[in-house]
């Protein structure tokens, strides 16, 4: 779960991390000079909340010095499409923007503290350039950037927090604020079962203070039973299938092709997604129905498939280890009965009472394509597609090629995801 940027400063305040004074988020501008009030003295920073990075650049981020000059910002960010190398070509929708108090900045750091999964534990990642893409610097100038693995019980000791802030070139006075802070983002980190908390960039002013301009946070889903604010939360990124997927217990992730796969484990999700692909096709999405699907959580699944109109083709392809194919088998008719699947199914089984659950599928007469192997249900599901009759175009000429999109060998399709939210 990404937080937007005020629920990640809500939560350093609570910890005691310096973040600049704010009137809060609004949806509307009638709300607006209540928020300014409480953010205090002009100039405001008004900042749309997205769960996108490249904000500034976007035209997300502005500064206003008076009142009118806010209001015709806030009114230019509400409601306008946020487009970002990390939103895609469609964008993301500014429903609410933060208005915080602007902060002298004399310098410019980078500080996060992250899931090292190499490692099996945090680590802190600093550098002295902040207000940059920390991506792009890695990539660039990797000497630029620090990196201290810390215990994932203790947090941050304070031996070294003073290293990382001695290399950020911080002046003797100003170190042990920063141990404070550091140990204190280490504190989220670890309490909120943080996958990344970030602060691009933290500011030292003028005056010599440290404040956390910007946050980013992700927590991990897996401990939502610790956290039930964070399961009761909206998720800002998900579609209305994949609200639906969650309520029956299936995990949905939406691609860009033509051809709906159900598969079961992740494992497996990702080699359909590579076969198909090398096949010379596109998955357009994928529903894991997990290790205890039943008829009626297939049948949801076919019917969420369905509700995609670029699927031309579906895909199933299960092992059945703990579950036995015949139970699968058996869905699979169920479902495809109750929905009146009219595309090409095709259904690849693996495991368990697999001759059975071949046999009951045979036995059932309903019309799909059985094949023996993940590469031979790949293909025949890609050949399905293909040879799909042409569909008229809506001003009556014909579409070119056939209803596949004439179909070439695809690298791995990615879901769309947010990076950075600065």
């Amino acid at each position: 779960m990404k937080l937007l940027e005020y629920e990640a400063k809500d939560l350093f305040r609570a910890k005691g991390i310096a973040v600049p004074p704010t009137g809060g988020t609004i949806r509307d501008l009638k709300q607006l000079a209540g928020a300014l009030k409480r953010a205090g003295k002009a100039p405001w920073v008004i900042k749309a909340q997205v769960l996108a990075g490249g904000r500034g650049k976007a035209g997300g981020v502005k500064l206003a010095k008076t009142p009118a000059e806010a209001k015709a910002v806030a009114k230019m960010i509400l409601g306008m499409t946020l487009i970002s190398p990390q939103t895609g070509p469609k964008g993301v929708l500014v429903r609410e923007v933060l208005v915080d108090r602007a902060t002298d900045i004399d310098r410019e750091l980078y500080l996060s503290i992250v899931l090292d999964r190499r490692e099996g534990r945090p680590a802190i990642i600093a550098s002295a350039e902040g207000g940059v893409e920390i991506e792009k610097l890695a990539h660039e100038r990797p000497e630029a950037i620090l990196r201290e693995p810390i215990d994932p019980i203790r947090g941050v000791e304070d031996w070294q927090a003073r290293r990382v802030g001695f290399a950020l070139g911080l002046k003797p006075e100003q170190i042990g604020p920063f141990v404070k802070m550091l140990k204190q983002l280490s504190r989220v980190f670890i309490d909120q079962d943080a996958n990344m908390v970030e602060v691009n960039p933290l500011v030292v002013t003028k005056k010599g203070d440290l404040i956390a301009l910007d946050a980013k946070m992700a927590t991990d889903d897996n401990a939502y039973y610790r956290h039930p604010e964070f399961a009761k939360r909206e998720d800002l990124e998900a579609t209305a299938l994949d609200k639906e997927a969650k309520k029956v217990g299936i995990n949905y992730i939406e691609l860009d092709g033509n051809i709906g796969c159900l598969v079961n484990g992740a494992g497996l999700a990702m080699a359909t997604m590579d076969t198909v692909s090398l096949a010379g096709g596109s998955p357009a999405n994928f529903l894991d129905v997990g290790g205890g699907a039943n008829a009626d959580q297939v049948t949801r699944a076919f019917q969420i498939i369905l509700k995609d109109k670029r699927v031309k083709a579906v895909l199933v392809n299960i092992f059945g280890g703990i579950m036995k194919c015949t139970t699968i088998a058996e869905g699979v008719i169920t479902a495809t009965k109750r929905v009146g699947l009219k595309l090409p199914l095709v259904v690849r089984l693996e495991g368990t009472q697999v001759e059975e659950g071949k046999a009951l599928l045979t036995k059932s007469g309903i019309k799909l394509i059985q094949a023996d192997s993940l590469w031979d249900a790949a293909q025949k599901a890609v050949a399905a597609v293909k040879n799909l009759p042409e569909e008229p175009a809506k001003n009556g000429a014909a579409k070119k090629g056939k209803a596949a999109g004439n179909l070439v060998p695809a690298a791995r399709p990615q879901r769309k995801t947010s990076g950075g939210q600065k």
